[in-house]
């Protein structure tokens, strides 16, 4: 049975390895093409010689290039050097570009008022000027440490015991190949200098495998908590070896909740702590699933019910299942401006505390980030909640 589980998990992997081959070459024929836009409708508006000028397209070239490639360096290369290298050039790349692309369409619906049509070359250095600025503004907020957010959430029928109770939530901390291991204890210090009850790591911590990453993650075993330190499963988990970082989460002193509960005493009050497995885990071939109901069986009935799950498109079933609070992450609120209005086509949150129903949904913009190490306008967060009882 092992060996069937491994070698399905294998397969798995080689498949995927494959599929994301085929995704990085469609990847950079649109980005190439997109990039072919950008030396169109802004190099000839430049105050530029013709040798800046090809030097400029000679630019646009490598940034098409190093896009797709530096972004999906693990699956071209094994060299860990060339791959945190192209990691970190790929995701510089990749959110200048970014802006680059949006200010220049911005620019030309501009174009078309007939009072702007004349401002072409001022115009031009403004945009790429622009991208630049936000560029490196939103590295400087993805590079330091998260801000603490505190949030007081008020839950029906809560033991005046329980009043006060306190829970960090760490999420989307992508340990991977530009958020290494002095990122990790920074974020550890300012947790535990929270003194909470609980820590909740919700999903995304790790991207990349136990053998590539186990040093960078070890910091997490410093987390400490008055009830313990507990985490659930993110989609990138599950592209990188979940079961393997489930043992070795465990190693590190954390608590994996796999569609499961805790009951804590605090104060002589009884309080639920669950997880589900992401999302995506019926797609896995770890054999997991994604189970609200399972991971709530036979908890204590009239205790609150505090659910732990990496997607907040999840609510739908974890409200069913009568929790009264889902603390998610995955959105990273968009990450920068203004791809955060792209996110609700996935997610029907954000960002933030929304309500359900019956129940509370709060959902962090993340701890770190992914792909570039940017953040504009969707600042990184530790959040700090602290339960009260609803008037």
């Amino acid at each position: 049975m092992a060996t069937d589980q491994a070698q399905d998990t294998s397969d798995f992997a080689h498949r995927r390895r494959a599929g994301t081959r085929r995704f990085a070459i469609r990847a950079f024929q649109i980005i190439f093409l997109l990039h072919l836009y950008l030396a169109w409708r802004l190099l000839p508006d430049l105050p530029l010689d013709r040798p800046w000028q090809f030097l400029g397209g000679a630019g646009l070239v490598l940034s098409s290039l190093l896009i797709p490639f530096g972004t999906l360096s693990r699956v071209f290369f094994v060299n860990h050097t060339v791959i945190d290298r192209l990691t970190w050039a790929g995701g510089l790349t990749m959110g200048w570009a970014s802006s680059l692309l949006v200010f220049t369409i911005i620019r030309d619906l501009a174009m078309l008022l007939p009072d702007l049509a004349g401002w072409k070359q001022e115009s031009a250095v403004a945009v790429l000027g622009l991208a630049t600025v936000v560029t490196m503004v939103g590295f400087f907020n993805a590079r330091r440490v998260a801000k603490v957010v505190r949030v007081t959430i008020p839950l029906r029928h809560l033991p005046p015991a329980l009043a006060g109770f306190t829970i960090a939530q760490v999420s989307d901390l992508h340990i991977g190949s530009t958020i290494r291991r002095g990122f990790v204890q920074a974020v550890v210090r300012r947790v535990n200098q929270l003194n909470p009850d609980v820590v909740a790591l919700t999903g995304d911590i790790v991207d990349g495998y136990p053998a590539q990453l186990g040093d960078e993650a070890a910091p997490l075993a410093g987390l400490s908590a008055r009830h313990g330190v507990y985490l659930v499963t993110g989609n990138h988990e599950y592209y990188h070896g979940a079961d393997e970082w489930i043992t070795t989460f465990r190693r590190l002193g954390l608590l994996p909740l796999l569609n499961e509960h805790v009951v804590l005493r605090h104060n002589g009050a009884e309080l639920v702590i669950a997880g589900i497995n992401d999302f995506s885990a019926n797609n896995s071939p770890h054999g997991h699933v994604s189970d609200a109901k399972a991971a709530l069986l036979e908890s204590p009935e009239g205790a609150p019910k505090i659910m732990l799950a990496h997607q907040p498109r999840s609510a739908g079933q974890v409200e069913a299942a009568g929790a009264d609070l889902q603390l998610s992450g995955h959105t990273h609120g968009g990450q920068f401006w203004p791809w955060n209005f792209f996110v609700r086509l996935q997610q029907p949150y954000v960002a933030g505390l929304h309500r359900l129903g019956g129940m509370w949904v709060y959902t962090s913009r993340g701890t770190g980030y992914w792909g570039p190490p940017k953040r504009f306008g969707a600042p990184s967060e530790i959040t700090l909640i602290t339960l009260s009882q609803a008037e």
